[in-house]
């Protein structure tokens, strides 16, 4: 994996930014369009929710773009984040082979 040091864009703040405010639209009018609540929608733009696999297919269709679109901003976002906050000297190793007993 590339190591970044500043952190990928949550997928909500290009949300908000690229298809809602650029387009004109309130978070109501696309919260109803989505099926989902003003309240779900306004955590995620607001980057306190994650994009899930279901909001992801209606974002696509939506916006017109794909759902991996979506998921991998999602999943760009979270893998930084656990790269910068799981502590790999902790873990333990498991070399091929190592624990394999003869029959």
């Amino acid at each position: 994996m590339i190591k970044r040091k500043l952190p990928p864009v949550h997928p909500g703040e290009i949300l908000k930014e690229e298809y809602i405010l650029e387009r004109g639209l309130t978070i109501t009018e696309v919260a109803l369009g989505l099926g989902i609540s003003s309240s779900s929608l306004s955590a995620i733009v607001n980057e306190q929710a994650r994009i899930t696999p279901e909001l992801a297919v209606k974002l696509s269709e939506a916006f017109g773009n794909t759902a991996q679109f979506w998921i991998n901003l999602q999943k760009n976002y979270e893998m930084w984040h656990a790269e910068k906050t799981v502590d790999r000297s902790r873990i333990r190793h498991f070399d091929k082979g190592r624990n394999l007993q003869s029959a």
